[in-house]
């Protein structure tokens, strides 16, 4: 029973959808062509038809009326009843009559009560010709009156003609029914198959708004435009759900950041609060409290940072750019902290790599890179960057020598917030990474991490620029 309501339900929504409606324009549209086609080729095979009849009659006709001319009403007599005998004139009708309309020759037993005036042509049926077939047959003649009074009638059977356009308008009628049944029938298919892939559309989302994104549109298995539509939509939901997902870790991060340092703020003020005024111990707390205020005020400005890149197009300021020159001002900063850890940071690189992009965002990239080397390498590591050609790319890479990381976190680091120490007690944001991955987006750069045996090397893939012409300029 649900079955049959379903069909009948998705045959109303055929009928009354706009698709079938356009397709029935286009069917009376095209129907109307077919006509017009059909009847302007009935109407030219019938005028040529009949326009060779109507030759083969004033040809006769000129023969008789010049015998007539010639030697008189007795040699046009002959002429009339030579031409009846004569079997290539088989369908010829000729009939002569006195001024009175009374036959004197001819195998036409009366003259027409149809033809009227002196002289024209007309088409019409006669009772006595051929009284054995069975509808009466169709006639056309030239006639006139000649100059003694006489009436000379000259024709010829035309019913094959009658035949020919009965048959002619049957196959009119029959071609453009098919036709119209045919258009039908694949408008009423094609609009169903459509109306019921946009029904399974519709019924995904009404199902996503009432229980969440975890439905998705089914495929048909076929690969053709409605699969494929599908499949993109299935795509974006997935997209959709993972940024969904990612927003809501970042909300409870956010959450988790900011509560630790507002709680202890709020219990450093209250405990303040309830003694009396030290004004060595309140200034410990102003330091500590700016210092904590600072913390929260980085964590925005990342976000807020992280927000206008992805927002922004900047790529329209891009310029040509030396990689190299960037990694080497970011070596020569972070030199003195690798210091403090015993490390070492080196640049492997000696020729200019350009690409096109935009230069503070690249500085802070690597630095953000250069950075997380340092502090999650080895005491005493050692940390390399590297920029350089490679298959009509520029690439850049830090490396360290540290513990690295397993494969299932590689597409975890990048997320906002998210931190590879769970209990999160660690100075940090989480954010340096997600501004890493933000650069790399706007410059359309990938990101590649390999396992550097042992720590971890991070690498920077850019397109290549189109610009090696500007290599000489200063950047």
């Amino acid at each position: 029973m649900s079955a049959l309501l379903a069909k009948t339900s998705l045959l109303v929504k055929t009928l009354r959808s706009s698709t079938f409606r356009r397709a029935l324009v286009w069917i009376a549209i095209f129907g109307a062509v077919v006509l017009a086609l059909f009847g302007y080729v009935y109407r030219s095979t019938a005028s040529y038809v009949l326009s060779r009849s109507d030759q083969a009659i004033a040809a006769e006709h000129a023969v008789l009326e010049k015998a007539y001319r010639v030697a008189g009403r007795s040699r046009l007599v002959a002429a009339i009843e030579r031409s009846i005998a004569d079997e290539r004139f088989e369908g010829g009708i000729y009939l002569l009559a006195d001024p009175s309309l009374t036959p004197v020759a001819g195998n036409l037993k009366a003259w027409p009560a149809a033809l009227q005036g002196a002289q024209g042509w007309e088409n019409f049926s006669a009772r006595a010709w051929k009284p054995e077939a069975p509808d009466r047959p169709t006639l056309r003649a030239r006639f006139e009156t000649l100059p003694d009074g006489y009436h000379l009638l000259v024709g010829k059977d035309i019913s094959d003609l009658d035949a020919f356009a009965t048959k002619i308008n049957t196959a009119l009628a029959l071609v453009v029914s098919l036709i119209f049944v045919l258009a039908g029938a694949a408008s009423i298919s094609v609009t169903r198959r459509t109306v019921g892939r946009i029904e399974a559309i519709n019924s995904t989302s009404r199902d996503i708004m009432q229980s969440g994104l975890g439905k998705r549109i089914p495929l048909q298995g076929t690969q053709d435009e409605w699969d494929q539509l599908a499949e993109n939509l299935n795509l974006m939901l997935g997209r959709i759900e993972a940024l969904m997902g990612e927003v809501k870790q970042v909300t409870d991060n956010v959450a988790h950041d900011l509560r630790t340092p507002l709680t202890r703020m709020r219990a450093q003020l209250e405990k303040a609060c309830g003694k009396e005024r030290d004004s060595m111990s309140d200034q410990s707390l102003i330091e500590d409290t700016i210092a904590e205020l600072d913390g929260v005020l980085r964590t925005f400005t990342s976000l807020t940072r992280i927000s206008q890149i992805e927002a922004s197009d900047r790529s329209a300021q891009f310029r040509s750019v030396d990689l190299t020159r960037i990694a080497s001002e970011v070596v020569e900063l972070f030199d003195a902290s690798a210091e403090e850890r015993g490390s070492h940071l080196s640049l492997a690189s000696n020729q200019p790599v350009f690409v096109a992009g935009d230069r503070d965002l690249l500085f802070d990239t690597i630095a953000n890179l250069v950075d997380n080397a340092i502090k999650h390498g080895r005491e005493a590591g050692r940390v390399t960057v590297e920029v350089m050609p490679s298959d009509g790319e520029a690439v850049i890479s830090v490396s360290d020598d540290g513990p690295g990381l397993s494969i299932d976190e590689h597409a975890n680091v990048f997320k906002r917030f998210y931190r590879l120490e769970r209990s999160r007690s660690t100075p940090g944001s989480g954010l340096g990474l997600s501004v890493v991955a933000a650069v790399a987006r706007l410059h359309g750069a990938r990101i590649e991490m390999f396992d550097n045996r042992p720590g971890l090397k991070v690498e920077l893939r850019f397109p290549p620029t189109g610009c090696r012409h500007l290599q000489s300029e200063l950047c």
